[in-house]
């Protein structure tokens, strides 16, 4: 069985340096953690992969093409393969559960436009 704790690996992302980490790779899936400080820049270049977004904590602005829609807790967000996408005027730190359907295609080492 493979169980995580969200508090462990928000941790584990934080020490790592890293605005996202993956802990779970089946060629199927991915998931991974994904931090945006308060006033902070999304990175983020389009993906090959299908991508849902759930918001752990947090508050901000997500656009998905030439549309935007306010984010906070509970927020669930669906981005198509390819779709160009971002998050932006955040105001409280976003903590993000991301999936990848199927797994994001870069290595772990390096996951890909999400670092």
């Amino acid at each position: 069985m493979n169980a995580f704790e969200l508090s462990h690996l928000l941790a584990e992302r934080r020490q790592a340096d890293r605005l996202y980490l993956e802990f779970l790779r089946v060629p199927s899936l991915s998931l991974g953690v994904y931090e945006l400080p308060a006033g902070g820049v999304d990175p983020q270049k389009p993906h090959r992969e299908d991508e849902v977004y759930y918001v752990v904590s947090g508050r901000g602005t997500f656009r998905l093409g030439a549309e935007d829609r306010a984010v906070g807790p509970g927020t669930i967000l669906v981005v198509k393969a390819g779709d160009e996408h971002s998050f932006h005027t955040i105001r409280e730190d976003l903590s993000l559960l991301v999936f990848f359907a199927p797994a994001e295609s870069a290595p772990a080492s390096n996951p890909g436009s999400i670092t």
